[in-house]
């Protein structure tokens, strides 16, 4: 590659649209410890900035006055899902937990290894993975 030519070096954000916003953020930071740094009012539209505790993660949800209300499937052409990365396999045993406790629906824990993976979906149907490990 040139020395000239710029490279991408990571995400900055992730931004989701979203049907019921207050619903969207309670469930990001109640299932997945985000919390609220920004609100967003815009021309048609209203986003809420979601970041991990310490940085690190940013998650911006959106939800647009001119949107068809639609839930998501990822068999459209778009967005097919979502993985967070979590540090150990540990954390994702324990975010099983307390998604139990919270009555939110996931797959069991699918290990090879040192790996460690979990699925679920948001309220519009997003499906998310905590993974952890290579």
């Amino acid at each position: 590659m040139s020395p000239d030519v710029a490279r991408v070096a990571g995400y900055h954000h992730l931004g989701l649209t979203v049907t019921d916003l207050a619903r969207s953020v309670k469930w990001y930071c109640e299932v997945l410890g985000l919390e609220t740094e920004r609100e967003i009012e815009g021309r048609g539209f209203r986003r809420v900035r979601l970041r991990s505790p310490g940085g690190g993660l940013t998650l911006s949800l959106t939800a647009h006055q001119a949107g068809a209300g639609e839930r998501f499937d990822e068999r459209r052409a778009g967005l097919d899902h979502v993985a967070f990365r979590v540090g150990t396999v540990g954390e994702v045993e324990d975010l099983k937990q307390r998604f139990e406790r919270l009555g939110v629906d996931h797959s069991e824990i699918k290990r090879s290894a040192d790996k460690a993976m979990i699925t679920l979906r948001d309220p519009d149907n997003i499906q998310l993975e905590v993974f952890a490990g290579g």
